[in-house]
């Protein structure tokens, strides 16, 4: 006698299917990664605190940053000026507040202006290999050769001062790093299949650099962008203590910390509030570019 065997039916399969968890979108994936961590959340705080005081400083500062009362001078902290006042009878903690504006203006407009260029020559170097790329990279070695702040204090004594001098001046000096981060990228992505497929199917040099490998190269120059910002912040302040920052009496954490450098027995505040808010953004430029590393890139996944 034979039993003929019949197929077992799961009949909680199209349930289970039917009830399935939707597949979590991308961007959610990533605020969740980037946000899993207490100490990214603090420094996300902290710069979203830093921009909203630069945006809204005439409606946060209690007194005009720039008038001047030489009879309300160095005054220590009280109900009326809670950080005291500078030399010139100013209220620091008006200054402080405006001195956002400027500090964050510098970083993320020479940042911008080092990725941009960097990104196109590390872009032309990679793609079109040979004496272009030699002229290209022994350029940016020359410029690699020097530190950054004193480059910057080269350009900047070159230029003059002020704002746009000074913006300029930080991201000439910035620009060596991304053209070869982006050449050592593109080098890497040109070799792909799928750059190859479109050599192939009749995609000019120029669609391939510019539609095919460049966006793929701009994750990790996001990376370094942010945690550049702080770097671009800290040039600013050092300069702007040398003498060659932006033009009085414009407000500047770095010229803050210049002008009170000179009270720091009698008034030690005028040089430590700016010094400490200096610490606290560039350290969470630093937590928050980190921090994006490891979420565009899991293999490089650290602690803080």
């Amino acid at each position: 006698m034979q039993i003929e065997a019949k197929p077992i039916h799961n009949a909680a399969a199209p349930e289970e299917a039917a009830f399935s968890p939707p597949e979590t979108k991308a961007y959610v994936r990533f605020w969740r990664t980037l946000l899993a961590r207490k100490i990214v959340v603090a420094g996300l705080a902290v710069l979203v605190l830093a921009v909203l005081a630069a945006i809204f400083a005439p409606l946060l500062a209690p007194y005009d940053p720039v008038a001047q009362n030489l009879s309300n001078s160095l005054q220590p902290p009280s109900s009326e000026h809670w950080l005291g006042t500078d030399k010139l009878g100013r209220d620091v903690l008006s200054r402080v507040i405006y001195g956002a504006r400027v500090s964050l203006a510098v970083g993320f407009v020479s940042v911008a202006i080092a990725g941009s260029i960097g990104m196109l020559l590390g872009l032309i170097a990679g793609y079109a290999g040979g004496w272009i790329e030699s002229v290209v990279m022994r350029c940016m070695d020359v410029m690699m050769s020097i530190p950054l702040i004193i480059l910057a204090l080269f350009i900047g004594s070159v230029l003059g001062k002020g704002l746009g001098n000074v913006m300029l001046a930080i991201g000439i000096g910035m620009i060596p790093t991304y053209a070869r981060l982006t050449r050592g990228q593109v080098k890497s992505i040109k070799q792909l299949d799928y750059v190859t497929a479109g050599t192939l199917g009749g995609a000019s040099k120029l669609k391939n650099a510019f539609v095919h490998i460049l966006p793929n190269c701009i994750s990790p120059n996001i990376v370094l962008m942010t945690m550049n910002l702080g770097s671009a912040i800290l040039i600013e302040a050092a300069l702007s203590f040398l003498g060659l920052g932006i033009n009085p009496p414009m407000a500047s954490w770095g010229a803050m910390v210049s002008d009170g450098y000179n009270h720091l027995r009698t008034l030690p505040l005028l040089s430590i509030a700016p010094g400490v808010v200096i610490m606290i953004v560039v350290l969470a430029f630093n937590i928050v570019g980190d921090a994006l590393r490891d979420t565009l890139d899991p293999r490089l996944r650290g602690s803080l």
